[in-house]
């Protein structure tokens, strides 16, 4: 069942040419990146994820070539939402990523895995602080996409995720 989800999702990631969200990943959290992709989904985004996209692109030999046609793909995105977890810290590609849509338009956003503490440990990756944090709320029966300005799990002040993108004010902190 799993195989023919994601053939599907492939085929229709091919006929599409704009997506609103670049989903940046650490490839061990596979598993849990479907479930994301799933909810920003129902939430009425298009969401693109490299491997599900591109499955032909050739993980075990990443050349320079590798690199520009990730950069061709996420020039097709509006915002680059960053999967924070466990291993995402070990990841060559996801900071490489970050910087390339911090440059390319600011829409950048920590999509945080909540680790069983509750609390984000960015110890390693500070610069992970600057960036605003992605909410879900359930409002009339599908999930609703907010952007929060916050240091770690606190609320501060957010918007929803089209005010966001194509607002001036990317939320930011700046303690």
């Amino acid at each position: 069942m799993l195989a023919f989800a994601l053939a599907l999702d492939s085929a229709l990631s091919a006929l599409t040419d704009r997506f609103d969200i670049f989903l940046s990943h650490s490839v061990r959290d596979a598993s849990l990146v479907m479930g994301v992709k799933r909810i920003l989904e129902e939430a009425g985004k298009t969401v693109d994820v490299d491997w599900i996209s591109d499955p032909n692109l050739d993980r075990n030999a990443v050349t320079g070539a590798t690199a520009e046609r990730l950069r061709h793909r996420m020039r097709k995105c509006d915002a680059c939402f960053y999967l924070f977890s466990r291993h995402s810290r070990r990841s060559r590609w996801m900071p490489w990523e970050l910087g390339f849509f911090d440059g390319h338009n600011g829409n950048v956003a920590i999509l945080p895995l909540i680790p069983p503490t509750g609390e984000l440990d960015f110890t390693g990756e500070e610069y992970l602080e600057i960036y605003p944090k992605i909410d879900f709320a359930n409002l009339s029966g599908s999930p609703s996409i907010f952007v929060n300005q916050v240091r770690r799990t606190e609320m501060g002040s957010y918007k929803s995720y089209d005010e966001w993108r194509r607002g001036a004010d990317k939320l930011r902190s700046t303690t």
